[in-house]
């Protein structure tokens, strides 16, 4: 792994955004992307001051939804830290790019259109720009890139899925390099009463940096949250042939299905176990090598508590050492490009030594009694990191980075 590019509730690049977990900052506020009164949830993790012109073209920023300029800042970053060049593109660039909803945004402006003014006024771009695929298709325009190209949907398991699947592609032969990752932008009044309606949303409205609250007894829903992440994924020959900086290794993916409910994860947290279980085998690990688990924790009663029960399972005793945290107590759960920027933190964590915390926890909750780093970051050597991706589904995704260190 060679770049890491994010944009997110915290800040517009990977560096602010780190800075700002570190501190403990939360980046959830009350929504401003529409008028909430009357919602029954109505914060969120919103990018702020957010200017697509900033980062690219007006005419390209145009034809391009939210979700798809997410994805455009986060790669550009991503890219500069990997430091590629054009010459680095053509047919062995791979871009894998997921998304729970896609440019949902662009087909409610465009609904709104057709209802109002008549279907003859619906913008010819409406369906390049709603498309789920249309973010890892343009992205692969914009850079050239003629390897495997496309978007990859397991709901909130779909950054990591990405991420996971991309690196087979490398070392399967069938790529290079691959730009991996995940964006979101769905803080729509559709999305957030969908997802209202099916009680997963928080209802703490009146202090929002507080809203979420993962493992912490108060929880209530979570929150959503909005952004990209994108890594550069490399094969070893290749990143050390043109001299890169390799900044970890991605060691290990496991990917399950509960095959149990559409909302509810398995009662035994089944899948989750078997996921980060096949991850350490993908990564010839043992559970006592993994120093710091960045969890799925989302702040609802139910994933917390059996995301717990699996870790559990995995770990053993060792669970109740080892460091987890949940960095959706300060962004949110920011969907299918959660995954992607969790994992981006796995690898900033190995790199900088610092675990970031899980703010918010305050009354434990006994049913989850693991060591989720409360509220203060906390300096550690970090050799191996692991995330967690649960999905809507029962879609489960484990991935292990591990410090890099040449043969």
């Amino acid at each position: 792994m060679t770049g890491l590019g994010m944009i997110t509730p915290l800040g517009h690049n990977a560096c602010t955004t780190w800075d700002a977990l570190v501190a403990g900052k939360p980046g959830i506020d009350r929504i401003t992307l529409f008028d909430a009164a009357g919602f029954d949830s109505q914060v969120a993790g919103e990018v702020k001051d957010f200017d697509a012109a900033t980062y690219m073209e007006r005419k390209e920023a145009r034809r391009a939804d939210r979700v798809t300029q997410f994805a455009f800042v986060a790669a550009d970053e991503a890219i500069r830290q990997a430091g590629l060049t054009p010459a680095d593109a053509g047919e062995r660039l791979a871009v894998i790019l997921g998304t729970a909803i896609g440019g949902v945004g662009t087909l409610i402006s465009e609904y709104d259109t057709m209802r109002t003014r008549g279907p003859g006024h619906v913008s010819p771009f409406l369906m390049p720009m709603m498309l789920a695929d249309m973010t890892s298709g343009q992205l692969s325009i914009r850079l050239g890139a003629r390897g495997v190209n496309y978007a990859l949907i397991s709901a909130c398991a779909s950054g990591a899925d990405s991420i996971g699947e991309a690196a087979n592609i490398i070392r399967r032969g069938n790529a290079d390099v691959a730009l991996a990752g995940g964006a979101e932008a769905a803080i729509t009044p559709i999305c957030v009463a969908g997802f209202a309606a099916a009680r997963a949303l928080t209802t703490s409205n009146d202090d929002p940096g507080r809203a979420s609250r993962p493992f912490d007894l108060g929880r209530d829903g979570f929150i959503m949250g909005e952004g990209a992440g994108v890594l550069v994924l490399e094969s070893e020959e290749h990143a050390r042939a043109r001299g890169a900086t390799i900044l970890a290794e991605m060691a290990g993916y496991g990917a399950t299905s509960d095959a149990f409910h559409i909302t509810r994860p398995d009662e035994q947290g089944e899948g989750a176990h078997r996921a980060m279980n096949d991850a350490l085998t993908a990564a010839a690990l043992e559970s006592d090598d993994i120093d710091y688990v960045n969890a799925h924790g989302t702040s609802t009663p139910l994933n917390d508590r059996l995301e717990t029960v699996a870790l559990k399972r995995v770990f053993g005793e060792y669970a109740h050492e080892l460091p987890i945290s949940s960095t959706k107590s300060m962004m949110g759960h920011l969907l299918g490009a959660a995954g992607a920027i969790e994992a981006a933190i796995c690898v900033q964590v190995i790199q900088e030594g610092i675990i970031p915390p899980t703010i918010n926890y305050d009354t434990p909750d006994p049913d989850c009694d693991l060591d989720y780093v409360p509220n203060t970051a906390r300096s550690a050597t970090v050799d191996a990191a692991m995330t967690n991706s649960l999905g809507f589904g029962g879609h489960n995704a484990s991935l292990i980075f591990r410090r890099y260190r040449p043969a």
